[in-house]
């Protein structure tokens, strides 16, 4: 029995940190270091270049090793992720000088982190908080290396910051600007996204209730809803604003009209989806149109339903940002990115981006997980 397997990422790996070796220096400042000794402690990687690779080596081999899955993936996430803090830890001050060999071993580091997430994939915990602690590691490790690889590249590339600031400079201005944001976030989220939402999904919904009892209505809204719903944002935010004035309520009222046809097509289409047999067997019941649709139609909806909730969900946040663009209160997200980009402050424009993307995906998760808990029964979230 063997007592090893071999991993191709681990292999490439090994393979890199041995290119990188015979290429030597990984960024220029190493290389005018070694023409000049006697400088060696200004220049990054001279007294840590050694302990990068064999972090990466180490952790690469470890994992080859019949051991237990749990350690392998713990011996390859450390190597991984202490070896790229070290690598930007070691060109911050230097940056536009890495060379060849620099981005080299950042795709060995890569490559052990892609081999850890690789291990962690095959686990089947036994517990559901188990299981639940690796539905949010393995995205988390897959997160954390985009901002690793970003902020890499352009500290190594020496790409302008006003061009594209690296993660690290838009958490420092994250968090030197809470307040501002926390305005921001309580505007354009709390005010026009939550009104707007709820108006707009709520119209959606009682409407197809409406239009599924009423044919004519099914026939005459559903084509009007596909023409309003490619209707540009920035075409009816102005009107908007001009209708309802520069406070959050026109954001509202914008939010509203692009999250109600979603929500109208959708539940229509979810109220269809109950089949001839039970519809019949409802009637020998002797149900009534209420009934039916209360205990048979709209959980047969229900997943429709949430699909559009979830949809909405971004694009009520898409639309109260671009409706700020358009007169606002000096209070907002889309008014806060509009007068940054005015005055270059990109620091500040990403740093709502972020807030903005984080704020999202809190929401879109709050709805994913009302919708497990009401579909339950549904094959999609069983697992049936």
């Amino acid at each position: 029995m063997r007592w090893f397997t071999l991993s191709w990422q681990a292999v490439a790996a090994i393979m890199l940190c041995v290119l990188a070796g015979f290429l030597g220096p990984m960024t220029q400042a190493e290389s005018d270091a070694l023409a000049n000794p006697t400088a060696t402690f200004a220049y990054p990687f001279l007294n840590s270049k050694s302990l990068i690779f064999d972090l990466i080596l180490g952790a690469a081999a470890v994992s080859m090793l019949r051991i237990p899955r749990l350690a392998a993936a713990a011996a390859l996430a450390i190597g991984a992720h202490v070896a790229a803090w070290m690598l930007l830890t070691g060109i911050a001050g230097f940056e536009g000088t890495a060379l060849a060999s620099y981005y080299i071993i950042l795709a060995a580091a890569w490559l052990l982190a892609w081999r850890c997430v690789t291990v962690l994939s095959t686990f089947k915990p036994a517990s559901r908080v188990a299981s639940v602690a690796l539905r949010l590691v393995i995205p988390l490790i897959f997160g954390i290396w985009i901002l690793i690889i970003w902020e890499a590249i352009v500290r190594g590339a020496g790409i302008p910051f006003i061009l594209l600031p690296p993660p690290s400079v838009i958490g420092v201005t994250i968090a030197n600007s809470i307040p501002t944001l926390a305005a921001d976030v309580n505007q354009t989220i709390f005010k026009s996204v939550v009104a707007g939402y709820v108006i707009g999904c709520g119209c959606g919904f009682l409407t197809a209730i409406l239009a599924d009892r009423v044919s004519f209505l099914r026939r005459g809204l559903l084509p009007i809803g596909n023409m309003v719903s490619a209707l540009p944002i920035i075409g009816v935010a102005p009107i908007m604003v001009m209708w309802f004035g520069f406070d959050w309520q026109s954001k509202a009222a914008v939010v509203a009209i692009m999250t109600f046809f979603p929500m109208l097509v959708n539940t229509v289409a979810g109220l269809a989806e109950a089949g001839h047999m039970e519809r019949d067997l409802m009637r020998t019941y002797a149900s009534n149109y209420t009934q039916t649709l209360i205990k048979l139609r709209l959980p047969a909806a229900a997943p429709f339903i949430f699909n559009a909730l979830k949809i909405n969900s971004t694009l009520a946040l898409i639309g109260a940002i671009v409706a700020e663009f358009f007169g606002t209160p000096t209070v907002g997200m889309g008014f806060r990115i509009s007068t940054a980009v005015g005055r270059m402050d990109i620091d500040m424009v990403w740093a709502e981006i972020a807030v903005a993307a984080l704020v999202g995906s809190v929401f879109y998760g709050l709805i994913a997980l009302a919708e497990r808990a009401a579909t339950f029964w549904h094959p999609s979230v069983r697992g049936g």
